[in-house]
């Protein structure tokens, strides 16, 4: 099953919001008229791209209509297609793993779904013949490295942890110079899950980034913030945050099978301008998914 019909699978919650309405909306079109784009605005602030946006895209739509003479609503739909698959085309989707080894740091709150797209993407790497080391930074949580470890061996990766309450700096440190002697492609590091408000975790954070600059200076890096979709703008509130202790390469949106308000993904996009690599539709450990801009927003709107 190729990307498109598992992304259409997986969103079914959330088309069932944001498509019906949609449908409805063009089911019953009777022109490009003010009373149409002030439901389109309507609906797509409820779908979680927010109000500044839902602006910005409705008038998108209006000039394009004016400018281009769109009159009918297949026309006016595949507009909106397009617009939408804009601001979410903000560059390479692909995860850059092209150092032996390279590094991909998980960060995001607790409950948003990190180590199971941890343990996913191990999956995916040693299904490609890749040799993936996990490291368990997130030393805070009681049984986080517990969890870490049961991914490790379902996937078939190494895995270094220290006790419960170390120092996350030591045990990545530890995983680097594992990593290196065992001759990884890929680490995969675990970090707490910070709340926003808590400084000092922040600052825990930006320690592990300095570690991995040191220790691997030149190795391919990724810093891949970890967002429950469900969580709606609470979730781009945690974005800000994070973006301020590791500069974010991208975004993997998760649990966007339970939601019916997936515009997120393209809130988060356009305020951060860093591309989503990863989007988790289910619990099966293919559910995982590399990001396609265009099929993404047209399986949302079929």
């Amino acid at each position: 099953m190729g990307f498109f019909d598992k992304i259409k699978n997986g969103l079914a919650k959330t088309r069932s919001g944001i498509a019906s309405q949609l449908m409805g909306l063009f089911g019953s079109f009777t022109g490009a008229n003010e009373s149409f784009y002030e439901e389109l605005e309507e609906t797509l602030i409820l779908a979680d791209l927010g109000a500044e946006l839902a602006a910005e895209t409705v008038e998108k739509l209006r000039q394009t209509a004016r400018k281009e003479g769109l009159r009918g609503p297949e026309e006016i739909k595949r507009a909106l297609e397009g617009i939408l698959a804009e601001i979410l085309d903000l560059g390479d989707c692909s995860l850059k793993t092209d150092t032996r080894p390279s590094v991909i740091l998980v960060i995001g709150v607790n409950g948003v779904g990190k180590t199971t797209t941890i343990g996913k993407l191990a999956a995916r790497y040693v299904s490609e013949g890749k040799k993936v080391l996990l490291c368990a930074g997130d030393t805070f949580r009681a049984a986080a490295a517990e969890q870490l470890s049961v991914w490790a061996d379902r996937a078939g990766a190494d895995l270094v942890r220290h006790a419960e309450g170390s120092d996350p700096g030591a045990v990545v440190y530890d995983g680097i110079a594992a990593a290196k002697a065992r001759g990884a492609d890929i680490i995969i590091v675990d970090t707490a899950g910070r709340l926003h408000n808590k400084t000092n975790l922040m600052n825990e954070l930006g320690k592990i980034s300095r570690i991995i600059d040191r220790e691997l200076p030149g190795a391919a890096r990724e810093n891949l913030l970890v967002i429950d979709a469900a969580t709606g703008q609470n979730g781009l509130i945690q974005a800000r945050q994070f973006a301020g202790s590791a500069p974010l390469t991208g975004l993997a949106l998760t649990k966007l099978d339970g939601t019916a308000k997936g515009g997120i993904v393209f809130a988060v996009a356009r305020e951060l301008k860093v591309p989503v690599k990863l989007v988790g539709v289910g619990e099966k450990i293919d559910d995982l998914l590399p990001f396609e801009a265009d099929s993404f927003v047209r399986a949302l709107l079929e």
